[in-house]
């Protein structure tokens, strides 16, 4: 079941270009990076995309991490030098790797969703490709002055 997401939670996710995913595998240790993402309300899409890699997309870090432990977190963030506007939401959640070949029409709407947002993916081929989905479990709001969890 969905998780109920004030809108202001839901906006801010939405509206954001880029966040950080956090994954653990069976070395235990945590890895993050940045990501490109698209928040469909329920769920987090982000692609294995064409930007240039050191090795092969099922060979990347946070992909073998969430086939070894799906458990996941992504922090979208505002920073600003008056610290009474820091903003930032954590979501907590499971993760899978979806492809074209067995999850077509959730990674097709996926694709759809992350080239309307994105520019740059239209030119690429993101059909051809995984895509990390998260079911959020839990996300956290936090700004001062007032917290939000959602569960």
């Amino acid at each position: 079941m969905p998780l109920e997401i004030d809108h202001d939670t839901r906006e801010f996710i939405r509206s954001h270009r880029v966040a950080r995913l956090a994954t653990t595998g069976p070395d235990r240790q945590p890895a993050v990076v940045p990501i490109c993402y698209v928040f469909d309300g329920e769920r987090v899409y982000t692609p294995i995309d064409e930007k240039p890699k050191s090795v092969r997309d099922g060979e990347l870090k946070r992909v073998r991490n969430i086939r070894a432990n799906p458990n996941v977190a992504v922090v979208v963030d505002d920073y600003h030098e008056d610290w009474s506007k820091l903003i930032y939401v954590l979501i907590f959640g499971a993760a899978e790797i979806i492809s074209p070949a067995v999850d077509a029409a959730e990674h097709a709407r996926a694709v759809e969703l992350l080239r309307e947002k994105y520019v740059q993916y239209r030119s690429m081929k993101l059909e051809e490709r995984v895509i990390i989905k998260i079911e959020p479990s839990r996300i956290k709001r936090w700004a001062p002055g007032g917290k939000g969890d959602h569960r």
